[in-house]
């Protein structure tokens, strides 16, 4: 039986950031997800690094100041993958006062240091290029800065360095049971390999409730109490390009919400989210979908601004997620985004469990995680995270200028395809030089090479072509059906690894 300080379970945005943190501190760390990674909520979000302007409004103050903090951190830790994104919001007076939005906006630039990112601005749409993609009656608007992350591969980043820092990493592999004693925690995975931990860390997202009451025991045997949860499905919807600049929309509904339309993998828009409860104590269902309505209702409010109506029928792709949130009463757009820790030593050997948050706020929520941890196990231990870079994103003499970067890559490799080099500095940073020093092989899919398919299966636990067109990267949406299922082809020769995933140490 192998002995671990800490097994984690969840393998989504908050558990490998916490795997990461922890390993980091010197802990012996084993991680345990019952998918792939960020297989779920963490892989559906609107793929946004942002403050979150709105609960200004809801005057969670701390949050918004926490989350824009963060924002610049992030930025610096993962170039290739975060980037500055530039956001206009057309004023629509029935809705919104200018001077309620223009305090916002000053809040926002003035709530946390901000270095990286221009202020905002007032801003006359009408004859601009930001005004020309909406309706003429939107003349006048503001602008200001946020930023946007490509959500999956930032978790299989912190998945990474929480491996090279000495986590053992499983995915595919579910926590069948965890018992708790005075002294620790035995630890049950799928297939049946037992552990045993001095701590258990709980950040299953919107199935931490549930993996309390089905798969823990406490010292007296019994199933260990949860906190109740509010679980929020978010869909998106992809459509064909509605407007050729860099910028993004955020567009004020008259229900009180918001939606974000953005530009998307260069040929897309990507718009969003809606916020739809799901039954009280129902569990989040396995593969989250969007509805009819849902895509009813962001086709329609898009078409409130946008002068090319999009329509049910434009929809490219979509994606859902179930968010979940601490129970706190309101409106499911109203509740906090917040995070709660809920550190349990008094009834055995320590348990985190992680409750709510958000994805620009997972890197602090780590730190606090894993200080709370050490305090919990009586050796507390120094935080490192906030100066250090996640793999891939040091880009030497060009900073945080992906683009720079790319340029740099291209000239020297002027034998790949230009959007390939681009591609591959966005997705690896500077680890896409190794990728493109090896022989490539043979091109499985356009720009997608034998070599690539190979790393992602051998270094980043991909296993199904789901993983790697959708997940590690969004090729799906640039693919053929026939294209897709070469990519799936080729996987599918390989040894099957599936039956050894909760066995394998490294």
């Amino acid at each position: 039986m192998d002995d671990f300080d800490l097994v984690v379970v969840g393998g989504g945005i908050n558990g490998t950031g916490l795997a990461r943190d922890l390993a980091g501190r010197g802990w012996r760390v084993l991680l345990a997800e019952r998918d792939d990674l960020a297989a779920h909520t963490s892989s559906a979000s609107t793929k946004l690094v942002h403050g979150g302007l709105r609960y200004l409004e809801t005057y969670e103050f701390s949050l918004v100041a926490k989350a824009l903090q963060e924002r610049e951190v992030l930025l610096r830790s993962a170039p290739q993958l975060i980037q500055p994104l530039r956001f206009v919001l057309p004023h629509a007076p029935h809705l919104r006062p200018a001077w309620m939005i223009r305090i916002g906006l000053f809040l926002y630039d003035h709530l946390a240091r901000r270095e990286l990112l221009p202020g905002s601005q007032g801003l006359r749409l009408h004859g601009s290029r930001y005004g020309a993609p909406l309706k003429p009656e939107f003349t006048r608007g503001f602008v200001y800065s946020d930023g946007w992350v490509d959500d999956a591969r930032l978790v299989v980043l912190n998945a990474l360095d929480a491996r090279a820092r000495g986590a053992e990493v499983l995915t595919r592999c579910a926590v069948t049971e965890a018992v708790r004693s005075a002294d620790g925690w035995r630890v049950s995975l799928q297939g049946g390999r037992e552990l045993r931990a001095r701590a258990l860390v709980n950040a299953a997202g919107p199935w931490a409730e549930r993996f309390l009451r089905d798969h823990t025991q406490g010292t007296d045997r019994q199933p260990l109490p949860a906190r109740g949860l509010r679980l929020v499905k978010g869909s998106h919807i992809v459509v064909s390009q509605r407007f050729s600049h860099d910028h993004a929309y955020i567009f004020q509904n008259p229900d009180g919400r918001i939606i974000f339309a953005i530009p998307y993998e260069g040929r897309f828009t990507l718009i969003g989210t809606t916020d739809i409860e799901l039954p009280e104590h129902a569990d989040p269902p396995s593969r989250a979908a969007i509805d009819g309505a849902e895509v009813d209702y962001l086709c329609e409010q898009a078409s409130r601004y946008l002068a090319q109506p999009v329509r049910p029928a434009d929809v490219l792709w979509s994606f859902a997620g179930v968010r979940p949130l601490l129970d706190e009463g309101g409106s499911a757009s109203a509740v906090t985004r917040d995070y709660l820790l809920e550190a349990d030593a008094g009834a055995g050997a320590p348990l985190l469990n992680v409750w709510g948050g958000k994805l620009t706020t997972y890197r602090k929520l780590a730190e606090d995680g894993a200080s709370q941890i050490g305090r919990l196990l009586g050796d507390a231990r120094r935080p490192w995270t906030a100066n250090t870079r996640l793999p891939g994103g040091d880009l030497g003499a060009h900073g945080v200028d992906i683009d720079a970067f790319a340029a740099a890559l291209q000239a020297r490799h002027p034998g790949r395809a230009a959007a390939d080099v681009r591609r591959l500095a966005r997705a690896y940073g500077s680890q896409a030089e190794a990728l493109l020093a090896a022989p490539p092989g043979a091109e499985v899919a356009p720009g997608l090479h034998e070599s690539e398919l190979r790393h992602l299966v051998d270094n980043e636990w991909a296993r199904s072509a789901e993983d790697v067109l959708w997940r590690r990267s969004k090729l799906g949406l640039h693919l053929t059906a026939t294209q897709q299922a070469a990519v799936a082809d080729w996987l599918g020769q390989l040894p099957s690894r599936g039956a050894s995933a909760c066995s394998h140490h490294g």
